[in-house]
């Protein structure tokens, strides 16, 4: 940000209007605003923070407290005028409080609103335009070109007049108040606050992660048993050295436990070798033992069958004789069925040929097969005669139906010829009749013409003698 110029009027001290080139004082790079107390020096940057912020540093922004002159002219207005620089752009900014003025032509006063102005400078044309005149949109477009806000600027950028000679003159603990307030570090106490709230809690989590800790270390103990584990270390929930200690007396614990634990996993495998071995042993003892009760049950049942040999080849023999005269029943069976068979079919051969006609009786199977290929042709010619005999009747009934339309037509051709003939005389009657109509209509009109009139002087005789009565009925009275 550059300062360019200032114009305060009726402000603060200057009752009338000061132009400060800013300019002209940074030409030597570096300037000094210098004069005695009341001289307008904070005045002066109060302006520059009112014309950018609508309000002045510290203390002097309370209510009650004016920033109109008290040696300005009751028709002189208060206002702030600042060109400067910012982000590149060239802006003018116009602020006034609100403040009395005298009323025209009137005695008293009347109240003037606040009011800003916002003009940015057009470099192409070397002209002003305006940007807005509104409190709000003229604070956030400021804000956001400098990207602070009115305390932060107050705090960065001015010098609050007093407070450092009192920061100078106080105490440590009065000092920290000061700069607390100058500089605004309630957020860095609040940070504080805050950092030392999570360390309290977590130091309340140690402690409580130390008595899990302490606890599941006592269960270990107490499950390894005296001579599974050296002795807890001492220490209370808290102490920064008990959490190493449990550890590293868990890792011992551990230790002894793993070696416990392989020196009983060897046991219990060897103690597992030798009961596979005893179930081995025990199983071939078992095999040998069913071996030798199926050879004994063996040699039992081959006794038995020598002893009943002679029996078997009885019944074996027996056997045999009787599977020989069933497979001659079989057959003698089968000789009876053939012959029943025969005799059926030589009954139905001769009922057929005793149906046959008188010269075929004795044919032999050639002459039934031509004389049957015959009949079907015959047959065939039956029933195409039969075919066409029914197309034939059917083609009779078409032909009378056809005889009988012709009739009917040819009775409408002389019906319509006779109407035809009478249609001459007719035409020449209703030509005549419309003729007659036309000349009545002729008429009709002509009298409907002539008969307005008529009426008209009608209405005016009977108006005409109704005036008559009425005279002479007033002669009369």
């Amino acid at each position: 940000m550059r300062l360019h110029r200032l114009t305060v009027t009726a402000f603060g001290p200057f009752a009338d209007t000061q132009v400060i080139d800013f300019d002209a004082l940074s030409s030597a790079g570096i300037f000094l605003l210098r004069g005695q107390t009341g001289a307008g020096k904070t005045s002066v940057l109060d302006a520059v923070c009112f014309a950018l912020y609508g309000g002045v540093p510290g203390a002097r922004q309370k209510p009650g407290l004016a920033l109109r002159s008290d040696h300005a002219a009751p028709g002189t207005l208060t206002e702030v005028t600042l060109d400067l620089t910012v982000a590149g752009r060239r802006l003018e900014v116009t602020r006034s409080p609100a403040q009395q003025r005298p009323k025209k032509g009137r005695a008293g006063f009347t109240t003037v609103k606040a009011a800003s102005a916002l003009r940015q400078h057009d470099a192409t044309s070397g002209e002003w335009r305006a940007l807005s005149r509104t409190h709000q949109e003229i604070g956030k477009e400021i804000t956001e070109l400098l990207g602070m806000s009115r305390e932060q600027f107050c705090q960065v950028v001015l010098l609050p007049q007093g407070d450092f000679a009192q920061f100078l003159q106080a105490d440590a603990e009065h000092r920290a108040r000061l700069l607390g307030r100058l500089f605004d570090t309630r957020r860095f106490a609040a940070v504080e606050d805050r950092l030392a709230e999570l360390r309290r809690g977590a130091e309340q989590q140690v402690r409580a992660g130390d008595e899990r800790l302490h606890a599941v270390a006592q269960r270990i103990a107490q499950a390894a048993g005296p001579d599974g584990a050296p002795p807890l270390p001492e220490g209370q929930p808290g102490d920064p050295d008990l959490a190493p200690g449990v550890l590293a007396w868990a890792a011992v614990a551990r230790s002894v436990a793993g070696e416990r634990h392989d020196i009983a996993a060897s046991a219990l495998a060897e103690a597992g070798h030798r009961e596979r071995g005893a179930r081995a042993e025990r199983e071939a003892q078992r095999e040998v033992a069913r071996l030798q009760a199926r050879f004994e049950e063996t040699r039992r049942r081959a006794d038995t069958l020598e002893e009943s040999r002679a029996g078997r080849d009885e019944a074996q023999a027996l056997l045999d004789a009787d599977r020989r005269a069933e497979r001659v029943q079989d057959a003698a069976g089968s000789r009876e069925g053939a012959e029943r068979e025969h005799e059926q079919a030589a009954a139905a051969h001769a009922r057929a040929r005793s149906a046959l006609p008188a010269g075929l009786a004795e044919a032999g199977a050639e002459q039934l097969a031509a004389a049957e290929r015959t009949a079907r042709q015959e047959l065939g010619a039956l029933e195409a005669a039969g075919r066409a005999e029914a197309r034939a009747a059917e083609i009779d009934g078409e032909r009378t139906e056809l005889e009988r339309q012709l009739r009917a037509d040819e009775e409408a051709v002389r019906d319509a010829a006779s109407w035809l003939g009478a249609w001459d005389g007719l035409r020449g009657r209703l030509q005549a009749g419309i003729d007659e109509a036309q000349q009545a209509a002729t008429r009709a009109e002509a009298l409907a013409g002539r008969l307005e009139p008529a009426v008209r002087r009608r209405d005016a005789a009977r108006e005409r003698d109704a005036a008559e009565r009425e005279e002479a009925a007033a002669l009369a009275g």
